[in-house]
C-alpha cells in the first residue's frame, strides 16, 4: 500500500478507518458455490463491458446503466465524457476485432484505460485475457493486482467476495510461477479474509515476515488486522515494526497513532499523529488526524 499514489492510499485509508470503526467487518459467510470461476469471469465480462464503459463496475446492476460520475461502491472517481467516448470506441473495436493479435493489442489498451479511470476489475478482466493469451507471473499479476485494488474498494460484503474470489483465483496462479512473490503472497493473504477461511490469509501474512521481517505490506495488513481484533498491543507491536523499517510510511504513524490511543497511551499516539501529519499536505488526510487528536484531549 505505502507504493500507490497518494489520492489512491488516502481511499485507503478511509476504508481501514471504517474498518476500526466497525463499518467495515471481515465477511462471515461462505461464498456461495455458484461463485465458481465460469460464473466469476461470466460476472467479470458483464461489469467490463456495461454501458460502453461509462458506468463503474457494480454487482447490483451488471447490465444496466447508471450515472457516468461517482457511484456508491466508488465515490472518490468519475470519468470524463471524453474518456467515456474513448472507451466505448474502444470496446466497439475489441467486439469487431476478428483478429487474435489485433484483438490483444486492444485488450490491453482497454486494461490501460480502465485502470487510469480506477475502473479496476474491467482492468482486471481485460489484462486476465492478454495473460490467458500470454501466460506468466507478471502477465498474471497485472490482472490479479487490478482486481486486488477493486476488491480494496468494495463497498458491500457481496461485492468484497465475488472481487476476493478472483483475486485468489489469479494469485494462485501467479505464485504458480513464482512462490517467491512476496506481494502476490501478502495480497493472497489480505483476499483470504474475505473467504470463509480467513486463518488462511493470516498463515500467508505470517509466511511473509517469515521471508522478509521488514515487508513493509505483511507488517501494515497485519497491523490493521489486529486492531479490527481489538489486539491493540499486536497492533503496536506491528506499526512500531513498520514505523522503524519506514518513518515516512504515512500510513503506518496514522495506524500506530489510533493503536496507541487504545492503549491509553497518549502521549505516545499525539506524537505518531503529529508525525503522520508532517508527512503529508492531503486534507482528507489532514482532517483525520485532527479528530484523532481532538479525541486525545
Amino acid at each position: 500500500m505505502a507504493s500507490r499514489s497518494s489520492s489512491h492510499q488516502l481511499i485507503l485509508v478511509v476504508v481501514a478507518l471504517a474498518l476500526v470503526a466497525g463499518l467495515f467487518v471481515l465477511p462471515k459467510g461462505i461464498v456461495k458455490p455458484k461463485e465458481g470461476k465460469g460464473e466469476m469471469s461470466q460476472q467479470a465480462a458483464r461489469t467490463a463491458n456495461r454501458d460502453n464503459g461509462a458506468a463503474a463496475p457494480s454487482t447490483t446492476s451488471v447490465d444496466g446503466a447508471a450515472p457516468a460520475g461517482a457511484t456508491a461502491e466508488q465515490p472518490h472517481m468519475t470519468m470524463a465524457p471524453e474518456q467515456r467516448k474513448e472507451i466505448g470506441a474502444l470496446l466497439a473495436k475489441y467486439t469487431a476485432e476478428r483478429d487474435p493479435v489485433a484483438k490483444l493489442r486492444v485488450a490491453a489498451d482497454l486494461a490501460a484505460k480502465y485502470r487510469a479511470v480506477e475502473r479496476f476489475d474491467s482492468a482486471g478482466y481485460y489484462y486476465e485475457q492478454l495473460a490467458i493469451a500470454r501466460p506468466g507471473e507478471q502477465t498474471w499479476k497485472r490482472a490479479a493486482d487490478s482486481y486486488f485494488e477493486a476488491f480494496s474498494f468494495a463497498a458491500t460484503e457481496e461485492r468484497q467476495k465475488m472481487l476476493a474470489a478472483k483475486t485468489r483465483e489469479l494469485y494462485d496462479k501467479v505464485l504458480k510461477n513464482n512462490p517467491e512473490n512476496l506481494d502476490a503472497k501478502t495480497n493472497l493473504g489480505m483476499a483470504y479474509m474475505a473467504s470463509d477461511n480467513p486463518v488462511q490469509g493470516v498463515t500467508l501474512l505470517r509466511e511473509v515476515l517469515v521471508a522478509d521481517p521488514r515487508n513493509e505490506n505483511a507488517l501494515y495488513n497485519l497491523g490493521l488486522l489486529s486492531i479490527q481484533s481489538n489486539q491493540f498491543d499486536k497492533a503496536v507491536e506491528r506499526f512500531r515494526e513498520l514505523t522503524k523499517v519506514n518513518p515516512e510510511n504515512i500510513n503506518g504513524q496514522f495506524y500506530l497513532g489510533v493503536a496507541l490511543a487504545k492503549t491509553e497511551a497518549k502521549a505516545e499516539a499525539k506524537a505518531a499523529f503529529l508525525k503522520a501529519k508532517s508527512l503529508s499536505s492531503d486534507p482528507a488526510l489532514l482532517a483525520s488526524v485532527d479528530e484523532q487528536l481532538a479525541l486525545l484531549k
